[in-house]
């Protein structure tokens, strides 16, 4: 199963889902009135699981292709089928909004809510899915521009990929899991030397699908990736690669695109 739950799990309509969420923040609000604003996000984590008795705490969600696999942790699951992510930071911002959505897209539930203890009134947001599973797999793809340059059947496992998990998950585990297909431990980076007019400017870090190879992967509407392919172009004209694999994943097309130095 390329994707396991480590508990039972249930869609909740959005009546139950938000009687749901009314229970645990009137917890969130007691547990910040009774701690305070200043302790670590497993410590609330911890006590308002403690108060709600059809809560999980950091629920497992195991992430597999062949032998890879990658294990996240939801905060909290509450009745099987409402998803919260606690917070402790200065302020909620997108990158917490992906994060709930990835797990919401993960599980195939529809509703999830933000909470952050910190500030001195609960910041606390709704995060919606709108897309099943069915329609996170279904896409076209463009390998026109594809070549498997030090690379073997990279693309056509990328697909087998995103065909099980689907797309919108977090571009770091769709990372991961392109360098597992290309023989490459998921940390695998190299220094590359960038140059301007024979002079040395430093070393940059890259992620390589193979030697001189460099991997990367993004989630680019329409509107912006002839300006990010000429990028690509322009960090070639200076890095010290032989070319660029890059993979665009969007709802509807997933593109692959390999970018060779000019010679």
């Amino acid at each position: 199963m390329p994707i396991h739950v480590g508990a039972e799990i249930r869609r909740l309509d959005e009546e139950e889902f938000k009687a749901r969420a009314y229970e645990v923040m009137s917890h969130v609000f007691d547990v910040q009135k009774e701690l305070g604003r200043l302790f670590y996000e497993p410590i609330y984590q911890r006590e308002v699981a403690f108060r709600i008795p059809d809560a999980g705490r950091e629920v497992p969600v195991d992430v597999r292709f062949e032998e890879f696999c990658k294990t996240y942790y939801l905060d909290l699951l509450v009745g099987g089928g409402a998803v919260f992510e606690l917070k402790a930071v200065q302020a909620l911002t997108e990158r917490h909004q992906r994060q709930l959505l990835h797990y919401l897209f993960l599980t195939d539930l529809p509703h999830g809510k933000l909470i952050n203890l910190r500030p001195e009134r609960v910041q606390h947001e709704f995060v919606n899915n709108t897309l099943t599973r069915s329609d996170r797999t279904s896409f076209d793809v463009d390998g026109s521009d594809w070549q498997e340059l030090g690379t073997s059947r990279l693309k056509d496992r990328m697909i087998a990929v995103l065909r099980d998990w689907g797309g919108g998950l977090d571009i770091e585990l769709y990372e991961e899991v392109a360098l597992y297909i290309c023989g490459q431990p998921p940390d695998a980076e190299a220094k590359v030397e960038i140059r301007l007019a024979g002079r040395s400017l430093g070393m940059q870090t890259v992620r390589l699908a193979a030697p001189r190879i460099a991997l990367r992967i993004t989630a680019l509407p329409p509107d912006r990736r002839l300006e990010y392919h000429a990028n690509l172009c322009r960090f070639l004209d200076h890095a010290d690669l032989d070319a660029v694999q890059w993979i665009n994943i969007t709802r509807h097309l997933v593109q692959f695109k390999t970018i060779e130095r000019k010679r």
